[in-house]
């Protein structure tokens, strides 16, 4: 089993796992997994371990506006015209 970072270090990190984004957003994993195939959440990867790292700040703001649009009614093709990816 791993070791979470405290929600302190995620809090202080500029670069973040999906995991701790589940944690912070209180999103599901599926559904961050689902953004970022999508190409909604932009991610860089380590070329050493092929993780994926969020900027957490930016990261973090384009969850809360999808969750946003989804409370708005908006559908993924909608929400991916209003992230400027159409």
């Amino acid at each position: 089993m791993s070791r979470q970072r405290s929600m302190e270090n995620i809090l202080a990190s500029e670069y973040i796992s999906i995991g701790e984004l589940v944690r912070i957003t209180n999103s599901r994993y599926s559904t961050l997994k689902h953004y970022t195939e999508e190409g909604m959440l932009p991610f860089e990867q380590a070329e050493e371990n092929l993780t994926r790292r969020y900027k957490r700040e930016k990261t973090v703001a384009r969850i809360l506006w999808i969750k946003e649009m989804k409370t708005n009614g908006l559908s993924i093709p909608q929400i991916k015209e209003a992230l400027g990816m159409n």
